[in-house]
């Protein structure tokens, strides 16, 4: 449910809920595009513990909802029908989406006298299995959480030694998919951690399938393993125990911000593509829930999460407030097409073909013949992606059917695939040999940056015929955000031969920009005749960001960190409202404009006054700043588990960079980073006033070295909005 950092932190915190997700970029290589064969499962857990083959209950991959991502604990009887309602009354239900999965907190604290589980009488005033049978009359299927160990994430009772007593419970409840998770299992002695969890996990297996219910096992094993040496073996013995398994960290929650979001999805694509080998069908890797209708992400980001889950064979299950979903997220979650190539009932997990840099292309086989094919952009510019038909595992053909299955627009092409793909998008095509002259060629939009010193800002836009029908009347426009300049703004093309280019050069002049960073998307777009398959269009994006220096940190910051007990409201230092308290702050001598000395460094405490902006949460942001030093020094802490790079620009022109990362502000090791401890608190603020007192809240130091002898100009800060900043200094 969490991954390995939110965990211990949550589990520390015992009673908040999970924190951010670690992000982390794309770092995987690409395997052919052949499918493989599910391995043979092992385990070092022998053959005492071995539990039988577990039925196929799910030979597509699981569709629904999930409470967690979005409300983690405030969830109650109320939520939870409300949502399965609106699965029915959105039509997402009729499209696949038919399982209602209660996660952690839905239990009282503690078991009755006879040992079962209870539900919280105040969330859950009318039981579980009244749940149950009003999700069922509503046409879907009922799902529960429970844990592996001890206790859940959140300090519920576990089903450790309750298996057979659980499994009937769930049974009688009319349960029809399990979801297992695996905080809190405890070592046992002379056992590896992977032989506990395999038999803790093959328990609740056996006592599953002795209920005689069918009911789906959703194991999250795997996740408490991610990375490890033991991982690979134990989504191998998950895929014998259960249906499908949770093999890494979660995704963001639904308070967190876009940033972390997109970070979170990305993070979850990076670990998940690269398992394809220990997928087969049937038996199904779970990189975490879908994040359509969450506040912060743009319709390109959850059209592409859709796109590559779908595309990986992954669960589709929605984890947000689907009462109020947008058009757009309906839409996304919606997309019939884009569903069939998940429920594909070939079984296959898709593949990463070709890469390079900021982009993946995979290609999924499917059971007609048909490839998907999706060209994903991960970088924060919009770039054209090209592969091929036979990149992709097609066989030889003289054309090619290509069905864009988000825009609905299908083309001909003689073998290549090409899109000028925006940044954080995915386009997702389902290609097939054959293709005529009454479809339109496929056509793509490039963009080259021919600038000169004396000529900046100039580009050659291209249009390519991709098809076997040449292109006539072509006339190509270039379209700009208010205040910026195109020149010229349109040109005649003229004809454009069957797997030929044709190009106009622009030049594109931006306004005078504030301190920050700004996106702008200048859009191409050429118009044609194609023959018989008549009027046709294409359009093409280049992205340019813009960074303007801030004055300083101050100017910079973005964020309220710090609270006053009696207003803790505008705290948001982690995205949930939790902050530092100024009070507990003042106890250590810190407080607006002091200064903090610690581990040889000093720095001048943020002058706002608590519950106004004092931090920066990082993102990229650039900043004015002028001295000398043996190094930079940064006063800050981490809502997450990251690192990023900092670029130091010199008076002289040259760069130099290095990166920086700080632990979390509670509860983790307190050098990780090569950071150390400047200020500690014995508590923090939340939402509803100070809280956790006993547990160290803390901020630290850290340094990157800087060139010797040379005078700094400005400081860009990683793109990591996990990581905030308090102040700056210089270390002689």
């Amino acid at each position: 449910m969490a991954p390995p950092i939110a965990r211990r932190l949550r589990a520390a915190l015992a009673g908040t809920c999970a924190l951010a997700t670690a992000s982390a970029g794309l770092l995987v290589t690409a395997p052919t595009a052949t499918a493989a064969p599910a391995p043979a499962v092992a385990s070092s857990a022998g053959s005492a513990g071995a539990a039988a083959q577990y039925p196929n209950y799910a030979p597509t991959p699981p569709m629904g909802w999930n409470d967690w991502s979005y409300y983690q604990c405030g969830i109650d009887e109320k939520v939870i029908l409300d949502n399965a309602r609106a699965l029915v009354s959105s039509g997402l239900a009729a499209k696949g989406y038919d399982t209602v999965t209660t996660d952690d907190c839905w239990m009282a604290h503690s078991r009755d006298a006879s040992g079962t589980l209870v539900s919280d009488p105040v969330k859950f005033p009318h039981g579980m299995d009244y749940v149950g049978a009003q999700i069922h009359a509503l046409g879907l299927k009922f799902g529960i959480y429970e844990d592996a160990g001890t206790a859940t994430c959140g300090g519920y009772p576990g089903s450790l030694n309750h298996w057979q007593q659980d499994a009937d419970l769930f049974a009688a409840w009319g349960v029809d998919y399990v979801k297992l998770d695996g905080c809190n299992v405890p070592d046992i002695a002379g056992q590896t951690s992977e032989q506990t969890y395999h038999d803790a996990y093959a328990a609740m297996s056996r006592a599953m399938l002795n209920t005689g219910r069918p009911m789906v096992y959703s194991v999250s094993a795997p996740a408490y393993f991610e990375g490890g040496a033991d991982w690979r073996t134990v989504i191998g013995w998950s895929a014998q125990v259960g249906n499908l398994w949770r093999e890494g960290a979660d995704t963001a929650l639904g308070q967190e911000s876009g940033a972390a979001k997109w970070n979170a999805i990305t993070y979850n694509y990076g670990y998940n593509v690269g398992l394809a080998d220990l997928q087969s069908p049937g038996r199904w890797n779970d990189p975490d829930f879908l994040l359509a209708g969450d506040a912060g992400l743009t319709r390109d980001e959850i059209q592409s999460q859709m796109s590559l889950w779908s595309v990986m064979a992954a669960p589709l299950i929605s984890s947000t407030d689907l009462s109020h979903l947008s058009a757009d997220a309906l839409a996304v979650l919606g997309n019939a097409d884009v569903i069939a190539v998940d429920q594909d009932a070939l079984g296959v997990q898709g593949r990463i073909v070709q890469q390079g840099s900021g982009y993946h292309v995979l290609s999924r086989p499917l059971a007609n013949g048909d490839r998907a094919v999706a060209l994903f952009n991960s970088s924060d510019s919009a770039q054209t992606i090209t592969t091929t038909a036979a990149a992709a595992g097609l066989a030889h053909a003289s054309s090619y059917r290509l069905q864009d299955l988000v825009t609905k627009n299908v083309t001909q092409s003689t073998g290549t695939i090409s899109a000028d793909v925006p940044p954080h998008a995915t386009v997702l095509y389902r290609v097939r040999a054959g293709g005529t002259d009454q479809v339109q060629p496929a056509t793509a939009i490039t963009w080259k940056d021919v600038s000169t010193p004396a000529a900046p800002g100039t580009y050659q836009v291209s249009l390519t015929d991709l098809g076997s029908t040449g292109l006539s009347d072509t006339r190509l426009s270039v379209t700009a955000p208010q205040g910026w300049r195109v020149s010229p703004a349109s040109a005649d093309l003229k004809r454009v031969r069957p797997g030929a280019s044709a190009s106009a050069t622009v030049t594109v002049t931006a306004p005078k920009a504030a301190p920050g960073t700004t996106v702008s998307t200048i859009t191409a777009t050429a118009t044609y005749r194609a023959g018989a398959a008549g009027a046709g269009s294409v359009s093409g994006p280049l992205t340019l960001t813009t960074t303007v220096p801030y004055p300083g940190l101050a100017a910079a910051f973005n964020n309220v960190g710090v609270t006053k007990e009696s207003d803790p409201a505008p705290g948001d230092f982690d995205s949930t409202g939790d902050s530092y308290s100024a009070d507990a702050l003042a106890k250590v001598g810190v407080s607006p404009g002091s200064t903090v000395t610690a581990n040889g460094l000093s720095f001048t405490w943020p002058a706002s006054a608590p519950g106004t902006p004092d931090n920066v949460s990082a993102s990229g942001q650039a900043v004015t700043l002028t001295g000398q030093g043996s190094a930079l020094a940064f006063l800050g802490a981490e809502t997450g588990a990251t690192s990023g790079p900092v670029t130091v620009t010199y008076t002289d022109g040259t760069t130099s960079t290095d990166t920086l990362g700080f632990p979390n502000w509670c509860c983790t090791p307190d050098n990780a980073y090569g950071a150390q401890t400047a200020i500690t608190t014995d508590h923090r603020n939340t939402p509803g006033g100070p809280a956790n007192y006993g547990i160290s809240y803390k901020v630290f130091s850290n340094t990157v070295p800087l060139t010797p002898g040379k005078s700094v100009q400005s400081v860009t800060l990683p793109n990591a909005p996990a990581i905030h900043l308090f102040a700056l200094s210089f270390k002689p």
